[in-house]
């Protein structure tokens, strides 16, 4: 396969995954008005993050006026599986692939884009990462522009509908899981729960919105690791 044909492949997967951005991105560029920022300043904030649940989870730090200290520790966390996907990705290289494309590779790595590469028979060519990522960037940068600029333009009673779509679409992505898989509902309902507490209890709801989302991500996370582990795929036959 030449090069050309590699990098045309990659965008063509790189499709669908570039119109379930387009989606997503729309609430966050709604959101990201409501925050208070600018247009360009929310385009760019997904042009060069391309992470969801981080960009998300920044706006309540920046909402709730956190501290670089709570954003950079929020950020670290949520983004955190993001460093051990390009590092299997990374795996499918070859040995002579240089620094500059392996990180290149993993400025792209999404969920949905280490999924695609993963998948791929054989050594991974960065020119078809590089396909899947500029068609997917694209939809996540052109969705954030589109929902921020109707932000601007649509009235206050119409944006502030819009932003109910956000929380229509976790419920999308979490219900359908969770009914499927006891462990999933088991995680939501923890989540729920101990940010319930954060945000009821007397003393503990002194604690800054940026804190919350760390404290409840890495106690939920690791409650559920130790005692619902995910079974490896081999051991299922």
């Amino acid at each position: 396969m030449t090069s050309g044909q590699y990098f045309r492949r990659g965008m063509r997967d790189g499709i669908p995954i570039c119109l379930g951005y387009l989606a997503v991105s729309f609430a966050f560029g709604i959101q990201a008005m409501q925050a208070g920022l600018t247009i360009f300043q929310a385009t760019l904030l997904s042009l060069v993050n391309v992470t969801s649940a981080g960009q998300f989870a920044g706006l309540g730090v920046m909402s709730a006026g956190g501290t670089m200290l709570e954003m950079a520790a929020t950020q670290f966390v949520i983004n955190l599986r993001y460093m051990l996907m390009s590092t299997a990705v990374s795996q499918k290289l070859k040995e002579s692939e240089g620094t500059l494309q392996r990180l290149a590779v993993g400025y792209g790595m999404t969920d949905e884009i280490f999924a695609v590469s993963v998948s791929q028979p054989g050594e991974l060519s960065p020119l078809y990462s590089y396909g899947c990522i500029i068609v997917s960037v694209f939809g996540w940068t052109l969705g954030t522009f589109l929902g921020a600029y109707c932000g601007e333009i649509l009235p206050a009673k119409i944006v502030s509908a819009l932003g109910v779509a956000l929380y229509g679409m976790f419920i999308a992505i979490v219900v359908p899981r969770a009914t499927e898989d006891k462990k999933v509902l088991i995680v939501a309902l923890s989540a729920v729960i101990l940010s319930s507490i954060f945000e009821f209890m007397p003393i503990v709801n002194m604690v800054s919105s940026g804190f919350r989302i760390i404290i409840v991500t890495v106690v939920v996370a690791g409650a559920a690791a130790i005692l619902l582990p995910v079974e490896e795929e081999g051991k299922n036959g």
